[in-house]
């Protein structure tokens, strides 16, 4: 998406006209409050209303913030000589900063990990391995893979789960699927630190709190992070194993 694509998406968004918006826009560019904006210039807005108003402000700066990233993803990701067409295509696509993010893991600078570390030693060659022949044992095939620094089975076969582990914590499709399951049936749960009943008493409401990881507002979700910051309270993501 185009910086000049901005107004059209949140037109359809508010039940807008895409000029109504770029009215807005120049407004609030300019320094003009929602309120005033709402009140003393509707004959500019073509009559948008505080609530359209409010929801165009927010999402103006979100998909600002969205482009800025995008455009440092992709030069990052160029500077690193590994932009591909399909790549490129993906972060052209991604339409919130979670599922920009989550292509761009793979690709963020970032220190030694144990998973590079495997791989140095060769150990990609053992999860292809293992992979493509899940009948075979993997202690035997792991021996053709030991090295100086992954001198025993175990060895090996440690490194090779950590390569594994690294690509599925970096699989952008995997995560997003994976965020959408918890949104659907995804429970937070927070209840009170042992011996922190009476310090904590301010987040009593929550000694004792589950709901649906989903439909959790923010302000409530603010208040648990906040009493787990200060240690008041233990939150926990629960999944039904079955759903």
């Amino acid at each position: 998406m185009s910086l000049t694509q901005i107004p059209r998406l949140i037109a359809t968004e508010i039940g807008a006209a895409p000029a109504q918006v770029t009215s807005a826009v120049e407004l609030l560019d300019g320094g003009a409050t929602v309120p005033f904006i709402a009140r003393y210039r509707k004959e500019v807005t073509g009559g948008l209303d505080d609530t359209q108003l409010r929801k165009l402000q927010e999402r103006l700066g979100y998909l600002r913030e969205l482009e800025a990233r995008r455009g440092a993803i992709l030069a990052s990701i160029t500077e690193q000589g590994k932009l591909t067409d399909d790549l490129a295509r993906s972060i052209a696509g991604a339409v919130t900063k979670a599922e920009l993010e989550d292509i761009y893991l793979p690709y963020k600078p970032k220190r030694r990990t144990k998973a590079m570390i495997a791989r140095e030693a060769g150990l990609q060659g053992l999860v292809d391995a293992i992979l493509s022949n899940r009948s075979a044992d993997p202690v035997a095939l792991a021996a053709g893979f030991l090295s100086e620094a992954f001198p025993d089975a175990k060895a090996a076969l440690d490194g090779a789960r950590d390569i594994v582990a690294e690509g599925l914590s970096e699989n952008a499709s995997l995560l997003g699927r994976l965020r959408d399951h918890m949104r659907k049936v995804g429970k937070l749960a927070a209840k009170v630190v042992a011996g922190k009943e009476a310090a904590g008493a301010k987040f009593s409401d929550y000694f004792a709190h589950t709901e649906d990881f989903g439909r959790v507002p923010s302000h409530r979700a603010l208040a648990m992070f906040r009493g787990r910051n200060e240690e008041f309270l233990a939150l926990d993501l629960e999944v039904d194993a079955d759903a």
